[in-house]
């Protein structure tokens, strides 16, 4: 076990890239499904579908899509990992909505949304650790904090109060589940990355042969990103 959260073997980083992915998708969905208040991001997701009509996954991967649009006047640079996971979160989240119902007890609300938390501190842990490349909010975040030189709690604030009213706006779930996501994740995301041994100086180290760039800038600016959102 110690070896898979570790290597730096491809291929293992590979499926703990996929297997992160997919356990994030299935967080989202918890989330969603106990019906308390997403986070900022998925609360747009869920306006966008509510007023479009397309799937929550559609909506989302449509998101990351335009998110990456915005990284080009910032010059970063998507990886292998930042791509998989523009594209496989949607499906992964629809996938699991599908199989997933909304508790009627309210007890069994509050625990599906902890479990969802809880599990999706746990799978930014898997899919950062891999080390190959960003996911594009990260990149987008880290980007306007190097163009503005603001300090990253500004930033990344900034992005969820706009992403967060534009999908209330648009239909989204907020309540007090999107300020528990708010307050909690960051604190069991740095507990996440302790006990799945997430060395963030090491994901500074290029990823060349996946990302096709001599440099893997996105990578070491994704560690900065994770250490950032764990200080904020």
């Amino acid at each position: 076990m110690k070896t898979f959260l570790t290597t730096g073997n491809l291929p293992v980083r590979l499926v703990r890239l996929f297997l992160g992915l997919f356990a994030y998708g299935f967080a989202i969905a918890l989330m969603i499904r106990a019906n308390l208040g997403a986070s900022p991001w998925d609360v747009f997701g869920q306006g966008l579908a509510h007023s479009t009509g397309l799937s929550f996954g559609i909506c989302t991967i449509l998101i990351s899509a335009g998110v990456l649009l915005l990284w080009i006047p910032l010059r970063q640079w998507p990886g292998f990992g930042t791509l998989a996971n523009a594209l496989l979160i949607g499906i992964f989240a629809d996938l699991s909505l599908a199989m997933l119902h909304q508790p009627q007890a309210l007890w069994l609300q509050a625990l599906m949304f902890l479990a969802g938390l809880v599990l999706l501190a746990f799978a930014t842990a898997l899919y950062v650790g891999a080390r190959l490349g960003p996911g594009p909010r990260d990149g987008l975040m880290t980007g306007l904090v190097r163009r503005t030189g603001k300090p990253v709690w500004i930033i990344r604030t900034g992005i969820e109060v706009v992403v967060v009213a534009i999908g209330f706006l648009l239909g989204g779930v907020a309540g007090l589940g999107t300020l528990v996501f708010a307050l909690g994740i960051g604190p069991v995301t740095q507990l996440a990355f302790r006990l799945l041994s997430v060395d963030l100086h090491a994901v500074r180290r290029p990823v060349a042969a996946l990302s096709g760039r001599a440099g893997a800038a996105p990578v070491g600016r994704s560690a900065s990103a994770a250490a950032g959102k764990l200080k904020s």
